[in-house]
């Protein structure tokens, strides 16, 4: 597998660059965690990076590379899931319970 020399901005890694395997299509991953062990023995906690363009895009509007930014929010709730064009949408807690009705009438 070929891998690319990335940079990390912000957070614990900030400044290092390391080697990260790139996928088939020649780009690295969208998001990169790294987890860290809790010194008492805990739950480790994950640290987020996303992929960013880095630097201007040039003449003909392609970027250079990429870069990973620290995302101090984490993993977003259903982030990693795969959704298909013909799964249902995701509810949310302002949806209609299931089995009843909008109450229209009053």
């Amino acid at each position: 597998m070929k891998s690319q020399d990335t940079a990390f901005e912000g957070g614990p890694l900030d400044g290092r660059v390391l080697p990260i395997l790139l996928g088939p299509t020649g780009h690295p991953p969208k998001t990169y965690k790294v987890p860290v062990p809790d010194a008492a023995g805990g739950a480790p906690t994950v640290l987020v990076y996303r992929r960013a363009p880095r630097g201007r895009p040039g003449k003909l509007g392609l970027h250079s590379g990429w870069k990973y930014t620290y995302d101090p929010e984490g993993v977003r709730p259903g982030e990693g899931k795969l959704r298909w064009p013909w799964s249902r949408p995701a509810t949310g807690p302002a949806a209609t319970p299931q089995g009843k009705p909008d109450d229209t009438d009053g």
